[in-house]
């Protein structure tokens, strides 16, 4: 890495002007798409989490409903249940993807800082494992069957918004770190993730099920909801926010 304080600064500069970018994206999507906190409140677990105490503190601020009342932890923790995971890597395609549009000789440059730049390289690389613990099929299974009637088609909109984004940073990335899959360039770890996404799918499915008839969105052909109380089911659901933290090593 060079050791002039200038170029130093100038790379700063340059991942400034990418952060800018990814944020305005993100908060485009948070804070600007109408539909994203009905999307949010539906499609993940946010409603059972929040009848947690979460560091002996409420998942919410004062009581509001509104996204800018939730706390960080059921945030991220709510998109980690429902396997989007989408704070970790929303807006990063769209900005990278951008930079490399301007200039054909950008993407040298960030070829250049993942080599050298041990910051850029560490940064890349979590954004790469998460987006490896992403998974967009049971996510979609999430949506649909999680999706009241009236809004389906409006959600799934917003499901597709959120795919497309998944898809460009992944591409960007491998673009970058020259590698043909997501976590190519650790093989350990690969298979440590592989492993783990493939062990919960089944609590993804349960979790669902469980939901649904939390909710009573459920045609429930097996008359669960008289052969066990809510408390009952409610337990049953929390127990798989717990399997599926476990089994990702993280809860958010």
């Amino acid at each position: 890495m060079p050791n002039s304080s200038d170029t130093l600064a100038s790379w700063h500069d340059i991942l400034e002007e990418l952060s800018a970018r990814s944020r305005e994206v993100y908060r485009q999507l948070i804070y600007e798409e109408p539909r994203l906190p009905d999307f949010f409140h539906q499609v993940t677990p946010i409603q059972e989490i929040s009848q947690l105490q979460i560091s002996s503190r409420p998942a919410r601020r004062g009581g509001k409903k509104d996204i800018g009342g939730l706390r960080a932890i059921p945030w991220v923790f709510s998109w980690t249940q429902s396997r989007f995971l989408l704070p970790a890597w929303y807006g990063i395609g769209s900005a990278l993807g951008e930079f490399l549009q301007e200039n054909p000789e950008h993407l040298d440059l960030l070829q250049f800082f993942y080599q050298k730049w041990p910051f850029f390289r560490t940064t890349l690389s979590k954004v790469e494992m998460t987006l490896a613990k992403t998974d967009l099929q049971i996510a979609h299974h999430y949506v649909r069957q999680l999706s009241p009637p009236a809004d389906c088609d409006e959600f799934q909109r917003l499901y597709n918004r959120i795919a497309e984004e998944y898809h460009r940073t992944c591409a960007v990335v491998l673009k970058i770190n020259g590698q043909g899959n997501l976590l190519d360039g650790d093989g350990d770890l690969k298979r440590s993730v592989q492993m783990r996404n493939a062990s919960i799918v089944p609590l993804g499915f349960i979790q669902v099920s469980l939901i649904e008839r939390l909710r009573g969105h459920a045609d429930d052909g097996l008359n669960l909801r008289s052969r066990y109380s809510r408390a009952e089911l409610l337990r049953g659901a929390l127990l798989t926010l717990n399997g599926i933290a476990a089994g990702m090593r993280n809860t958010g």
